[in-house]
């Protein structure tokens, strides 16, 4: 064994209260799979910290531009490149929210990324003064039905991204600027029979690639010529592919085989071998349950890596995981849920 974790342990709990507008649902939830600067740390890194009560949600959960039914029976951390998967700071309204369809709409907490590139004005503004201005929230909608062939999914999202230049003396320049991200994700896991699942999506928009799995920067830097604001910011448009079978043998063993890619139009400066042009994502899962609350998997995974200056780099990995569920009731509300 080359490494072993526990990184993807998670612990949660909820609770109801019994209101007048029906029970008040309060989640908290972490694992421990640290990232960013705690990369490869037992560190915790929060799930879920939100309220619901009727027909609102206030705090962090899943976006409504992703599509909760996607995610395949895979037991690797990350998942497929070309999915739409963000757990968001929000306050969403939920007029539509039953067992068969779903109406969801939310403001949620901007944030972008950008890819400054390679850019250089001889005796020019320095990229380092700009600095984002994200004042405005984005908007999120989805529409969803189920049925006993599956679920379909329609979301959209609209994104004023800004930045501000912060140099006290511009000398006649002015880098700061504005630019529009959309984007649109159908989504659908279709039943093919008793024991298989289709689960698949379509992803396109610009300026989106902070809700991505797997997509580092939103917007670009193009090179005007204009004296006045020599570099203009452009939202990079994106394109992410998810197409996964789920199939259960008998009741104890499973399989989960699929395929994920995600590509970025970057502009002309894009910072070479850092930059992102594409990724793709393949796993072959043989799992089983062989006692209730329990459950082993081996997992293949391969996944490539393509920037913008001809770099590719592929990577291979067979992954053993156990895991344990566990759950309990402290105690049950009279009127309430547990």
């Amino acid at each position: 064994m080359e490494h072993g974790s526990l990184r993807q342990t998670r612990f949660g709990v909820k609770g109801y209260t019994p209101t007048e507008m029906g029970d008040l649902t309060v989640r908290f939830e972490f694992d421990m799979f640290g990232t960013g600067s705690d990369e490869g740390q037992t560190t915790m890194r929060l799930r879920y910290a939100y309220g619901q009560l009727g027909k609102f949600l206030i705090g962090q959960a899943t976006s409504p531009f992703m599509d909760d039914d996607q995610w395949p029976n895979t037991v690797e951390y990350w998942g497929p490149s070309g999915m739409v998967f963000y757990r968001n700071v929000q306050v969403r309204y939920m007029p539509i929210n039953d067992a068969d369809k779903e109406l969801w709409i939310a403001l949620e907490r901007p944030g972008a990324g950008a890819d400054k590139g390679t850019i250089s004005i001889p005796e020019g503004p320095s990229l380092d003064s700009v600095k984002a201005k994200l004042s405005a929230p984005d908007v999120s909608a989805h529409f969803k039905k189920r049925g006993k062939w599956g679920s379909v999914q329609l979301a959209g999202i609209f994104r004023p991204l800004k930045w501000a230049d912060t140099r006290v003396n511009r000398g006649g320049s002015d880098l700061s600027g504005s630019a529009t991200g959309w984007g649109a994700n159908l989504s659908a896991a279709i039943n093919l029979t008793k024991s298989t699942v289709f689960r698949g999506n379509i992803v396109y928009g610009e300026g989106i690639e902070n809700y991505m799995q797997d997509a580092p920067n939103d917007i670009g830097t193009v090179v005007t010529g204009v004296p006045s604001k020599p570099i203009e910011g452009k939202a990079l448009p994106v394109t992410g592919i998810t197409a996964w079978i789920d199939h259960n043998w008998n009741p104890t063993w499973w399989t989960s085989l699929g395929y994920s890619s995600v590509s970025i139009e970057n502009t002309a400066t894009a910072a070479g071998t850092t930059s992102y042009k594409a990724g793709q994502y393949a796993s072959l899962t043989i799992g089983t349950t062989p006692v209730k609350n329990t459950m082993a998997a081996v997992e293949f995974q391969w996944g490539q890596r393509e920037g913008e200056d001809g770099f590719k780099a592929d990577i291979q990995k067979i992954q053993f995981s156990f895991k344990y569920n566990f759950s309990t009731t402290f105690f049950k509300a009279k009127g309430g849920q547990n």
